[in-house]
């Protein structure tokens, strides 16, 4: 067993339960003064700042008393986090900004099909439990990218595993830190840029000292957090609309109630067929071929990214990696089955108290978000009555009064705002914040480590200086967190995307470039070098070639594939008219008329019309394809491995790696 590590003087892991206890304790405590302070007159300003500076001053601490000089324990948190625990700290880093801030939205806007998101990012855990986690676990690695150079001998499947992995991290990281600074801005009254940075110093404070032993105790407290900041304001709308404080039991009610009031809006004017989508049907935004395309990219994704494999390293032993896994399906369920009751009593709230409202008497909340540019009303910015009074008289015979299809909400901003749209204390909506903040700090910490683990000790300590100091691999490893948190930080200053489409483009590159030669090492012995490489640079390239052409390159991507692509004649000949708009616009014209242009493409260019969150879709096939024939083609591996590979499949032994001098044993 690795040794147990005290935390100022005492035992840790044996008061694990009374630590946090007195933790949950004092944070219900600090929600109950908020909300008596706020019945006194304390201004909502100084809530948002209570909640968001005292909880990230919280995880600071924990930070701090975790910081170790140990390559152990900053890499793998000394391999004896209880399943218990690690399964609750793994439900923190997995349970993003996109699952907090996004997923209600998401299905607020989608409905049916939005259960995409929650059955593929669920589901995903089955094929970690029962194909990786125990797996790799048994093998004792520090990385994922240690597996990959160990399994298929040699240096360059480590740093295409590396290059897989910072791509997919990249990405997600980039989705958290951009949830952060939408949540500092909002209850810290701030640029969304310099919230940006904020959250960047509360994500830095957390995983800098103490590596993946610290991020582990601050993911269990930040789990707390989260939880009853996601579940309080939804049980306080179902208790008060229906008297049974348990939403999953009564969204049904909110559901039925939901499709009276559409009905109503029909009848009134306030809405139109148009608009009101039956989200309660299925295929009405995906058709059947996305739906399930994005379910299972999403599943494989789940089994393939880094961040959440390496929870799996940090248990005692493989039996309680298996439990770990179970322990994180519960603690995410608990969020999951909440999510679609979020979305309907968010949507009930809605149609209850903004559409129909005069233009004159809407309320503060909308224009707080308008401001940010996630609320709009008439197709403007909500920032203020004249602002929104402009933009409707714009509109032809318009009444005066907000209808459905005059209202867009982001996303990303359906959780936030629900407690402010329901006329809750503002100290829900603080708690909210906190939550969301929780949320994306925890994935971030998990990110950025396995970023940061990767080119430290993946890298540098195995690829370039293999003979450095534990104290320098630490500097190395810590400077490389700072500036790969900076980069990210930057490029979430510059909102690339929605939150909810970053993190799917996430999981598409690690599925195409992890899950094939991960999978097929774990349980094909004759998987061998050539074809782990070649698999693996075909996948990931085929995936990252669709989902930038799509976006980023639309116009040249479909005139180049447009015999792949299933667009209407209609939409074929309106790409046509588009660019002879484009070819012909005046100079001053020209960005305009290539905006139109391109935002057309992106609609028709794809492959078989499957959409690029779905990427992975044609990268997967071509990684397993190219695996096994270049693999059946070329020698098999040498009996070593071959013997290695059966080792990993065996629950009892030694661990199949080990790291001189890290103080880590072997364990079953």
């Amino acid at each position: 067993m690795a040794k147990e590590y005290t935390v100022g003087g005492g035992s840790f892991l044996n008061n694990l339960g009374k630590i946090y206890m007195i933790y949950t304790g004092g944070f219900f405590g600090f929600v109950a003064l908020l909300a008596v302070l706020e019945q006194l007159g304390m201004p909502n300003r100084w809530i948002g700042y209570g909640f968001v500076f005292l909880t990230i001053a919280v995880y600071a601490l924990i930070g701090v008393l975790s910081r170790t000089s140990e390559v152990g324990e900053y890499y793998v948190a000394g391999r004896s986090v209880p399943a218990f625990y690690n399964g609750m700290a793994t439900g923190a880093d997995w349970m993003s900004g996109a699952s907090f801030v996004g997923m209600a939205g998401t299905l607020f806007l989608l409905g049916y099909d939005g259960l995409a998101f929650v059955l593929g990012w669920t589901g995903g855990y089955v094929l970690v439990a029962v194909l990786i986690a125990p797996f790799l676990r048994k093998f004792g690695a520090y990385t994922v990218p240690d597996f990959f150079a160990e399994r298929y001998g040699g240096s360059f499947a480590r740093l295409l595993a590396v290059i897989v992995l910072i791509s997919c991290s990249f990405t997600y990281v980039t989705a958290q830190i951009y949830a952060t600074g939408i949540i500092a801005s909002r209850f810290l009254d701030i640029d969304f840029t310099v919230a940006v940075y904020v959250g960047l110093l509360g994500i830095l404070l957390c995983s800098m000292l103490g590596g993946m032993k610290a991020v582990t105790w601050t993911q269990v407290a930040q789990y707390i957090v989260l939880i009853v900041a996601y579940l309080l304001p939804v049980v306080i709308l179902s208790a008060k609309k229906y008297g049974i404080p348990i939403p999953q039991l009564t969204y049904g009610q909110a559901i039925q109630d939901i499709g009276n009031l559409e009905q109503n809006m029909l009848a009134k004017g306030l809405a139109d067929a148009k608009t009101l989508k039956p989200h309660i049907k299925p295929f009405t935004t995906y058709d059947p071929l996305n739906f399930f395309a994005l379910i299972f990219c999403l599943m494989v994704g789940t089994a393939s990214l880094p961040h959440i494999l390496m929870r799996y390293f940090t248990t005692p032993s493989v039996r309680e990696a298996r439990s770990s896994v179970a322990w994180s399906l519960l603690f995410i369920f608990l969020l999951y089955f909440t999510a679609p009751a979020y979305a309907a009593f968010s949507k009930l709230e809605v149609y209850s108290t903004v559409v129909g409202r005069e233009l004159d008497l809407l309320r503060p909340w909308i224009f707080t978000y308008g401001k940010l540019g996630l609320v709009k009303v008439c197709g403007a910015d909500a920032i203020s009555h004249e602002a929104v009074k402009a933009a409707c008289a714009k509109i032809a015979q318009h009444p005066g009064v907000v209808r459905l299809q005059d209202l867009s909400i982001n996303t990303d901003v359906i959780v936030l705002s629900t407690p402010e749209i329901a006329g809750m204390p503002y100290v829900i909506a603080g708690l909210v914040a906190a939550g969301g903040l929780a949320a994306a700090l925890s994935t971030a910490d998990g990110l950025l480590l396995a970023i940061a683990n990767a080119l430290s000790h993946d890298i540098y300590y195995k690829m370039i200086s293999p003979n450095a100091s534990t104290k320098t691999r630490l500097i190395v490893a810590r400077i490389l967190l700072l500036v790969v948190a900076v980069i990210a930080a930057y490029t979430a200053s510059t909102k690339p995307a929605d939150i909810l489409s970053m993190v799917a483009w996430a999981f598409s590159l690690a599925a195409a470039g992890i899950f094939p030669a991960l999978a097929l090492g774990v349980w094909w012995k004759r998987a061998n070098t050539p074809g782990a490489v070649l698999g693996m640079i075909l996948g990931f390239g085929v995936t990252l070639y669709y989902l930038v052409g799509t976006r980023y390159f639309a116009v040249s991507f479909y005139e180049m594939w447009s015999f792949l692509a299933t667009a209407k004649p209609e939409a074929v000949a309106k790409f046509a008219e588009l660019k002879a708009a484009f070819a012909a616009a005046a100079p001053e014209g020209k960005a305009a008329a290539w905006t139109a242009l391109d935002k057309h493409a992106q609609g028709i260019a794809s492959w078989y019309g499957v959409k690029n969150i779905s990427a992975a879709l044609f990268g997967l096939p071509v990684g397993f394809l190219t695996i096994i024939l270049v693999s059946l083609m070329t020698p098999a591996p040498s009996r070593k491995v071959q013997d290695m590979v059966d080792a990993t499949r065996r629950p009892s032994g030694e661990l199949i790696m080990s790291e001189k001098g890290s103080g880590m044993v072997g364990g079953h």
